[in-house]
């Protein structure tokens, strides 16, 4: 029997845009090394090796994040525990929609979306961190 999808990307990337606001790379430029924003970066590892990431952003691969921001989870990081605001992204911008989406369903707030994702930023010249292992 063939599925029926009943929810499509885009409605769910509408849900997640009633909660979640849109954050721009030019203002996104101007916070980055504020110390009450953590960007978190929800790529995967061998994407950030690749491109690289954001200067002083936390990554967390998309697949970790309900867990790491769970007090209760023995593999919680205390970085999801502070009063600060948090910037999501990715490679576009839709992964850190729903994940920001998820965590502030989970409660945390507040959270923004990197519009245009790290692929944005790099196109604005954005600072890049890279590992040089």
């Amino acid at each position: 029997m063939a599925q029926n999808i009943i929810k499509g990307i885009q409605a769910i990337a509408a849900e997640a845009r009633e909660v979640v606001k849109d954050i721009s790379i030019e203002e996104a430029k101007a916070l980055y090394q504020n110390d009450d924003y953590v960007f978190v970066d929800v790529r995967e590892g061998a994407e950030r090796d690749k491109l690289g990431v954001i200067p002083g952003a936390f990554t967390c691969p998309r697949g970790m994040l309900e867990f790491l921001i769970d007090p209760n989870c023995p593999v919680h990081n205390p970085i999801f525990n502070q009063d600060k605001t948090y910037v999501f992204y990715c490679a576009h911008g839709l992964r850190s929609l729903y994940a920001a989406k998820q965590a502030h369903d989970m409660g945390l707030k507040p959270v923004l979306n990197l519009a245009g994702g790290f692929a944005a930023w790099q196109n604005e010249q954005g600072e890049i961190e890279t590992r040089t292992e």
